[in-house]
């Protein structure tokens, strides 16, 4: 039997600031996630980021929380239900990059199967999540670096929309709002920024879109330092001011609904949009557990095991 690990990149394990904390002081703290001197950095995390953002955050957990827990955990382990459906003869076993279930357990679980290969659900590759992960592995195992511009991937984000415009009709332009990433690490020959602009492109063609219909921008900003633009949020209230009155807000980065696409685009971009004189605001779902996202993952799947044979 072979295997697949799935690994996202974590969530606290409550919606307490005691919780964020922890989470936050594991995820803030790798080298790779805020690339500054560490007699620096570390200083300012544990003296002001950990004593004052936990609280904050943890507000922000708590109006996305589930009865069932952490968004991003439940459709993880969902996913991971629906790909071991999927993959019959493929032990499926999941993890988080910070957090729980930890990265070692979930190989340990698999270490009796004949070939075992590392999906990272981030489409895109940067050395800040999918490096990470390799940082963990070690450089034996075998792990799919992205899976930006997969057929099956852009058919599923494709499909979604289509499904949205259905149901409630078309906006005048379509948000694909990306995870920002700071324009340092990109100038450092990070290719994130590269694999997001082509995934949009790529799924622009298929929804038979012009240049005018849809934009890129980048959320999530973190720090004082310059990220990817355009921004987000002032871009939708720039579109508001200039009389756009309907927009439709896609995340491609992000297989999972979580706190950057329920807390930050579906609440606090709506509110700035929708307060700048826009009239309506559609936040689509995330891949999550689409039928077409569980086919891609599993052609994923399969095409890392096929590599790791090699």
């Amino acid at each position: 039997m072979d295997g697949i690990l799935l690994v996202n990149l974590g969530t606290p394990a409550a919606p307490t600031p005691a919780a964020v904390r922890e989470y936050l002081a594991e995820f803030l703290g790798d080298p790779r996630v805020v690339e500054l001197p560490r007699w620096l950095w570390l200083p300012i995390l544990h003296a002001v980021v950990l004593r004052t953002r936990p609280a904050r955050s943890a507000k922000k957990y708590a109006s996305v929380w589930t009865a069932e827990g952490s968004p991003l955990a439940v459709h993880t382990m969902r996913q991971t239900e629906l790909l071991r459906a999927a993959l019959p003869h493929t032990r499926v076993e999941y993890a988080m990059r910070y957090g729980k279930p930890f990265i070692a357990n979930g190989l340990a679980k698999l270490r009796d199967c004949a070939r075992v290969a590392v999906v990272p659900l981030y489409p895109q590759y940067a050395r800040s999540t999918t490096e990470t992960i390799r940082d963990v592995i070690g450089p034996r195992v075998p792990m799919v670096e992205d899976f930006h511009d997969h057929p099956r991937y852009i058919a599923a984000l494709a499909a979604g929309v289509r499904r949205h415009w259905e149901t409630h009709g078309k906006g005048e332009r379509l948000i694909m709002s990306f995870h920002g990433l700071p324009k340092r690490a990109v100038e450092r020959g990070d290719p994130y920024q590269t694999q997001c602009l082509a995934t949009a492109k790529i799924l622009a063609g298929t929804l038979r879109l012009a240049p005018s219909e849809y934009l890129v921008t980048f959320q999530s900003r973190f720090g004082a330092a310059e990220w990817l633009q355009p921004y987000t949020e002032p871009t939708l209230i720039s579109l508001a001011k200039q009389g756009v009155k309907r927009v439709d807000v896609v995340c491609p980065g992000f297989v999972s609904d979580c706190l950057e696409t329920l807390e930050e685009i579906a609440l606090e971009a709506r509110h700035a949009f929708l307060g700048a004189g826009g009239q309506a605001f559609h936040a689509l779902p995330c891949l999550n557990e689409s039928p077409e996202w569980i086919e891609a993952l599993a052609a994923i799947s399969r095409k890392a095991l096929e590599a790791a044979s090699g």
